[in-house]
């Protein structure tokens, strides 16, 4: 989502220099492939507790240094935690039921290692593998191996607003194995790592001290968090992009822009392909270029998206001679259309990269998703 949010306001600002011509906006939703791959039979999983138990305390005890303050910080503090194995193990089949991709997911309450001594990451045997496998009657197991946590704490001023701010910024680290009977070892591994942040403000350093999330609620909303994460790498997810198009410059392009609002993309399309065609104009047949790949995303139809992207861009090229000033290292507002449709082309080709992977992922559903 950063990535999105920065490009379209670089967008919007690039495009602020130029008012006479119009953008519209609008949002697109899109499969993409998880990291790995798993067999189409592969239909009944379980999610299992693979880590070892943790001392009642939940810290990890490493060397504390002082920690260096920045500007307005008056106390920072670091502390390592063990994760609540049992909330993301939980979290992580919710998540994975919630995907909709297997048949069945399974949940495993008992941890597998409560009685280790020594805390360890230790990957199932083969034998356990299908012992495992057979009691819960699944194809497949997703081990969650190991969850720790990097809070910090800070308490600052800001003098601007007059008040006292107190931050949490805890990382969870996640560690999962998948598992198929019959194998040695894991089939495949992930090691992941995301955070989620606090913040509150008080009026003064002691109320912001006091307003800072206590140890055990931290453990637990980090821990539901970080079994969220790998979700998205074991099983295809949506995703939600910012979408532009040309909406102003002639009767035709103010028409289909309403045709656009109205959902009837055919009518769009031929009048943007009506302009192109009949335009001596390259700016005009960049901008309906532009359109109608964006139709052809519309329509799934990914390499004619980036056949009229690639258009659009050399059109652009030829318009704002993007390639002599970028020679020259001038500034992207200095060809503002080069630039935003370039980013939307990469875009497009990831999308492009994808396709295979995606088909074969989504191959167990035989089009019916």
């Amino acid at each position: 989502m950063i990535k999105i949010r920065t490009y379209f306001i670089c967008l919007s600002v690039l495009f602020s220099l130029n008012a006479c011509q119009s953008l519209e906006t609008l949002s697109i939703d899109y499969l993409v492939p998880a990291e790995i791959s798993f067999p189409s039979n592969l239909k009944r999983i379980a999610v299992v507790n693979n880590t070892s138990a943790v001392p009642d305390s939940n810290i990890i005890n490493v060397p504390q240094k002082k920690e260096p303050l920045l500007v307005n910080e008056l106390k920072k503090s670091t502390t390592y935690f063990w994760g609540d194995a049992a909330i993301a193990t939980e979290s992580l089949a919710n998540g994975l039921a919630g995907a909709n991709y297997f048949n069945e997911v399974v949940i495993c309450d008992s941890a597998l290692r409560a009685n280790d001594v020594i805390l360890r990451e230790n990957t199932l045997s083969k034998s356990e593998v299908e012992e495992l496998c057979r009691k819960l009657d699944v194809d497949l197991l997703i081990s969650l191996e190991n969850l720790q946590i990097k809070a910090v704490r800070t308490v600052k001023f800001m003098p601007d607003w007059n008040v006292f701010l107190a931050t949490t910024d805890a990382r969870v680290f996640t560690s999962v194995k998948a598992y198929l009977p019959k194998r040695n070892g894991a089939m495949a591994s992930l090691v992941l790592n995301d955070s989620i942040f606090w913040e509150e403000g008080a009026s003064t350093e002691t109320s912001a001290m006091a307003q800072l999330i206590k140890d055990e609620e931290l453990i637990r909303q980090t821990s539901d968090f970080g079994g969220t994460i790998p979700v998205n790498k074991l099983t295809p997810s949506w995703k939600t992009s910012q979408r532009f198009y040309y909406s102003n410059g002639s009767v035709n392009m103010r028409d289909a822009a309403v045709y656009v609002r109205e959902q009837e993309w055919e009518k769009a399309f031929e009048l943007w392909q009506k302009e192109y065609l009949q335009s001596k104009s390259k700016k005009v047949k960049m901008r309906t270029a532009l359109n109608s790949a964006l139709y052809y995303e519309m329509q799934d139809s990914i390499p004619q998206a980036v056949e009229w992207a690639t258009i659009a861009q050399n059109l652009a090229d030829e318009v704002e001679k993007a390639t002599t000033k970028m020679k020259e290292k001038k500034s992207i507002y200095t060809f503002p259309n080069y630039f935003s449709i370039s980013v939307y082309l990469s875009d497009l080709s990831e999308r492009m990269s994808n396709i295979a992977k995606l088909n074969m992922q989504m191959d167990r559903f035989k089009d019916d998703f």
